[in-house]
């Protein structure tokens, strides 16, 4: 049997997401220079959501991309003779070189996922900086892997799920911790 709690409601999502995208701007000195790219597939979604933000405040639209990282995944096993990911799903229209780009993911756990996204990045040449933003963080790195910007922080134990659900994938925004007795 499972218990579920929810943690964040549309509004608390909200407020977090704007808040996030303030301090990239703060950070960044404004926006110039950086690229916000998300995660598929919720990443992708906050990515475009912090992006809106962004423009608002700013008055004018950020560049953005979003990152397919499934093929860059080390528990993979879909590799050519080099060892390599067979297909590499990008969509970043841009020059990563020498700009700093704004990883987005929905959460943060191992650090397993942005490990391979960091390679995709690289792949694409040398940005000057690489942060990362994501709606919660729950611990439990695998990895010295660690979020610039944190809508949430929510210790979990390894029995519990963190389960993110954005409108535009399951209909409601909400994060809630699912735990399994």
């Amino acid at each position: 049997m499972s218990q579920i709690t929810e943690l964040l409601d549309s509004p608390s999502m909200n407020r977090a997401l704007t808040r996030i995208a303030h301090e990239i701007i703060e950070r960044n000195k404004g926006i110039d220079e950086c690229i916000i790219v998300g995660i598929k597939t919720r990443g992708a979604f906050l990515a475009r959501r912090i992006s809106e933000r962004i423009e608002k405040i700013e008055g004018k639209p950020i560049r953005t991309g979003e990152l397919d990282i499934t093929l860059y995944r080390d528990d993979l096993s879909v590799k050519n003779d080099s060892g390599e990911a067979l297909v590499k799903q990008v969509d970043i229209d841009y020059s990563v070189k020498d700009q700093k780009i704004v990883l987005v993911d929905d959460v943060l756990y191992t650090g397993r996922t942005v490990r391979a996204a960091l390679d995709a990045v690289m792949d694409l040449g040398r940005p000057s900086q690489i942060q990362l933003a994501v709606l919660v963080d729950r611990g439990h790195r695998e990895l010295p892997i660690r979020a610039d910007y944190v809508g949430k922080n929510i210790p979990t134990s390894g029995s519990e799920r963190i389960v993110v659900k954005l409108t535009e994938v399951d209909g409601v925004d909400n994060v809630s911790l699912h735990k399994t007795n």
